[in-house]
This record gives C-alpha cells, structure tokens and sequence, in this order.
C-alpha cells in the first residue's frame, strides 16, 4: 500500500477569489502570492494518485488566521472524501486562537475526519507553550486524532514560509503532552536526529516525522540515517502536493538502500496504523 499522509487541497471556488483572501491573512500571502503556486483540486490529485500507485491519501485544506476560510476549506475536503471513501481521508484545519476551534473540530471529526492539520505555530501565530496549543492538544487526545503540525529546519536557505519555531519547542511540546499522537511535518525540523538522545527518544515516542519536502531539505541518505537511529516505524510517506509529485520521493527511496520491508512501513504501514483505524467518535 502506498498511502500519502500529507496533501493540500484547494477549493475551485476560493481560488478565483484568492486575492481577497491574501489581503486579509499575512501568512497565506507568504505563501500563495508566487506566480508558481500551485492548487491542486480533488480531481487533480486523484488523476495524480492513479498516475503514480498512490493508494489512499489523507487530504487537507490549507489552515489559515480566517476561521470561516478553515470551515470552508474543511467543507470542501470532507465532500471530497465521501466522495472518495477507498482514495481520500480528510483531516481538519482550525485556527486555534478562534473560539470555535473546538466545535469546528467536533464537526469535522462526526464528519469522517481522522485528524486535525497541518496547522502553522509560526503561521497562524500561536504558541506552542500557549494556552490555545495546550487546548488544542487536550480536543485532539480526547478524540484520538493525529495532530500534523508544520515544523521546519531553522538553518538553511530561506523558503516562503519558513518559519521560527524552534525543535526545542516542537520536543517541549510533546513531552507536556505524551499520550497525544503528533506528526511533525518536513521531518520534524531535525527533531528526528536527537532521538539519538535516550531521554529524548522517551520523550517523543508518538511522534512520527512525516517526509513532506523532503527532496527541497535533505539528502535521500536521511532515510538510512533514520534507519540508524532507529525511528523507520516513525516515518510517514508524504508528498506536500501539489508541491511536489509521488514520484519524485518514490524514486528517492528506491535509491535510498532499504530493505522491501523497510519501504513498505514508510510506503504505507505506518501509517496505517493511525489512519485506517476507526477514529469516529
């Protein structure tokens, strides 16, 4: 099974009036303000997952500071996913600094959704060690729902939306909440690495990194190297699409010298063992 854990969807209806929403939400101007960003729709990424074996997908909108943006984003990939049962799986986009995070949450999730992101700590302007994120943490630990939060490298070339937010905080985070299961987009940032660290491995053991980007950050040795630190069980497949096609990372790891089973727990299995349980309330 090849299963995309990581994909943004577009509706058709905000992209004719993207501007105005770019206007209004400083970060979303960030990042789709280039002349090459790239919306997918539904339809897109299904012709996209036919084309490259991509089995399911779990499918969100793009979080943003606008709360009725999120619902409507929200509204758009839950239909995709009814639509879809066997491809598309939605998770939730919220803005945790809005009083209605929660009930959005609880719509979403009696909705079919299987998780809640990806959301921007730096983005969408909350705080890790805020009372919203602690919030947040305690909906989706009661609901049994995947938080995906966006967490970038802090070193390196600069991208739009790129952001500050620290891996001390990213581990911070996890360890005030350990029963909360929690990817870490783009790899985590580098968290992954201090899992050498034994206190540290304690620390983050539901944390899973997802691959997102991967190909823009770090070298397809990364694979080995998380083989070494012994984190595979805790590596998603994921695209970032349409930034990024399937088949660009899966040509990666075909390269990347693992063994068949190797490939299949990052293809799919991992993640399946979050997703394809039941997560109805």
């Amino acid at each position: 099974m090849l299963l995309d854990v990581h994909v943004h969807l577009f509706p058709p209806a905000v992209v004719e009036r993207i501007e105005k929403y770019l206007v209004k939400d400083e970060f979303l101007a960030q990042i789709c303000s280039s002349p090459r960003q790239k919306y997918a729709s539904a339809e897109d990424l299904l012709a996209e997952m036919d084309k490259c074996g991509v089995d399911k997908a779990v499918i969100s909108g793009f979080a943003s500071s606008d709360q009725g943006l999120c619902r409507e984003m929200n509204d758009y990939v839950l239909d995709a996913a009814r639509a879809n049962p066997q491809k598309l799986m939605p998770m939730a986009v919220v803005y945790p600094l809005d009083p209605g995070m929660e009930k959005e949450i609880q719509r979403c999730h009696e909705a079919g959704a299987v998780g809640v992101g990806e959301l921007f700590p730096w983005g969408q302007k909350f705080d890790l060690e805020g009372r919203e994120a602690g919030k947040l943490a305690s909906i989706c630990q009661q609901r049994n729902l995947p938080l995906l939060l966006h967490i970038n490298e802090i070193v390196g070339h600069y991208y739009a939306g790129k952001g500050d937010v620290s891996i001390k905080e990213a581990a911070n985070f996890a360890a005030k909440y350990p029963e909360l299961t929690l990817i870490y987009a783009h790899w985590g940032g580098g968290l992954l690495f201090y899992e050498l660290m034994p206190e540290l491995k304690e620390q983050l053991q539901n944390v899973y990194y997802d691959t997102a980007a991967s190909p823009f950050l770090y070298h397809k040795n990364i694979y080995r190297v998380a083989r070494e630190i012994g984190i595979l069980h805790k590596v998603l497949f994921a695209t970032d699409y349409p930034l990024l096609s399937p088949r660009r990372y899966l040509r990666e790891l075909e390269e990347a010298g693992l063994t068949d089973h190797e490939l299949a727990m990052i293809k799919g299995e991992n993640a399946a063992k979050l997703f394809l349980a039941s997560r109805r309330p």
